[in-house]
């Protein structure tokens, strides 16, 4: 296979054109034609690409020589489709030319492009598919109707999980059709409840990359790091780094299976690209005993990293996911502890495109919730008293956002609609006379009155 310069090659193709013996040149007015490699034992194929103001069309002859036309996508909407997902399943022998020409075994491999025995006869031939599969051809739907009874035969929802995950990493189109079409019984499979049993044993039950890892040591190489994953045209990450995974505590680096597994319901449910995904764990240690004296544990054997050595890696990983996926990379803080969260929420929300779903999307979840309330009920929300029992992410994050739209249709100011909201932590009401032993983000919250312990009493008054 030739290697070329992509730009010296769309600039000026008839540059290229006297290194290739005459046989192999053809002379067209808006394509360019480039020899391939005839030794099939070194290559599947040539990657060729060419400029030209007509359709997208990728043709591919072996033995001889390639042409490819104007490999862009038509897809509208999101990022390009650079991958070719979305028009993987079209009549078109190769892949795009910006990653690889998939073709035989290796697309077999590729859980991007393998359909398994849905592949027709034409793409069988198409794709040097032949001996490769069993001669049936059969549909995605009896696929997914295969796949859902096998699962069912599972009896620990464990076993399940791991069944999903490697479907997902055999064949990723078959793994969101079956969990679209069967997202109510499969979303506690792939999530919760289930996903915390899979971050608990995650060392064991760990076979494939299914993001990136960035540790303490790779601090100073994180850009580096990120440009090693295979896909380039990122639009959302969730990164956590595993000190608060759902209610299980600190479970480091085994954290991963929460965003792998929110990101798959971002594809099934609200159809962002699975390329355009990418599922980030931090490592800066874990204070859980457990795992660090578990043999099976993937993470770094060390007590949780805090202060400027966290801050440091932290604050290269965003100037690094900024310069590698650009300005408008969404960026989701998941599962950190609340120490961390709301301090990365201040620091980055005016400088980077970040979200905290603990604190801002369920906070919306709920805030929705109750304007279609009062909508039937009648009234508004500035005539309403709120008292939280829990004071933490989600309870102060659901708060603040009553309070803000409060003020929004109040016009008042937001100290004065804070004082509408009142929350109970484990000590009690918060009041005044606690401020100083509160964390910061509990301050806004502390309002004149008695201390109270109880909930029923806080209730009653």
């Amino acid at each position: 296979m030739f290697s070329l310069n992509r730009s010296a090659f769309l600039n000026n193709p008839a540059s290229i054109s006297g290194s290739f013996p005459d046989k192999h040149r053809r002379i067209l007015p808006t394509r360019v034609v480039v020899a391939g490699s005839s030794n099939r034992d070194k290559s599947n194929g040539s990657l060729l690409m060419a400029t030209d103001e007509s359709t997208a069309t990728l043709k591919e002859m072996r033995d001889g020589y390639a042409e490819v036309v104007d490999p862009k996508s038509g897809v509208s909407g999101g990022v390009q489709d650079v991958y070719g997902e979305d028009t993987a399943t079209e009549d078109q022998p190769v892949t795009p030319w910006s990653v690889s020409v998939a073709s035989g075994y290796s697309l077999l491999r590729d859980p991007h492009h393998n359909k398994g025995l849905a592949f027709s006869e034409k793409e069988r031939n198409s794709h040097y598919l032949r001996g490769l599969l069993p001669p049936t051809v059969i549909s995605q739907e009896l696929q997914v109707k295969k796949m859902l009874h096998n699962i069912r035969q599972y009896q620990v929802p464990l076993q399940k999980y791991m069944a999903m995950m490697d479907l997902q990493e055999r064949n990723q189109k078959l793994f969101y059709k079956l969990l679209i079409d069967n997202v109510e019984e499969l979303l506690p499979i792939v999530y919760t409840p289930t996903v915390g049993e899979a971050c608990q044993k995650y060392g064991s039950i760990y076979s494939r990359p299914q993001g990136v890892f960035i540790s303490l040591k790779d601090k100073g190489k994180v850009l580096e790091v990120l440009r090693n994953w295979p896909e380039k045209n990122i639009q959302v990450i969730v990164v956590t780094d595993g000190e608060r995974i759902l209610g299980l505590g600190d479970l480091g680096c085994h954290g991963m299976g929460i965003p792998v597994g929110k990101l798959s319901l971002y594809t099934a449910l609200g159809g962002i690209r699975p390329s355009a995904c990418l599922p980030v764990t931090i490592d800066v240690g874990t204070n859980n005993e457990k795992l660090l004296d578990d043999e099976f544990y993937i993470g770094l054997r060390q007590k949780r990293a805090i202060g400027q050595e966290y801050a440091e890696l932290l604050h290269e990983f965003m100037t690094a996911v900024k310069q590698n996926y650009g300005e408008r990379i969404l960026i989701q803080f998941e599962d950190f502890a609340n120490h961390n969260a709301f301090d990365l929420l201040e620091k980055y929300g005016t400088t980077h495109l970040v979200f905290n779903d603990d604190i801002q999307g369920t906070a919306s979840v709920v805030l929705a919730g109750l304007i279609s309330a009062m909508k039937f009920l009648g009234g508004s929300l500035a005539d309403q008293r709120f008292l939280f029992l829990g004071a933490g992410e989600a309870g102060t994050g659901i708060a603040e956002l009553i309070a803000l739209e409060i003020s929004k249709q109040t016009n008042m100011p937001l100290e004065e609609t804070r004082k509408k909201i009142w929350l109970v932590d484990s000590k009690g009401l918060i009041v005044s006379s606690r401020l100083e032993s509160l964390q910061h983000f509990k301050k806004p919250w502390a309002h004149e009155h008695e201390p109270v312990k109880e909930l029923v009493d806080a209730v009653n008054v």
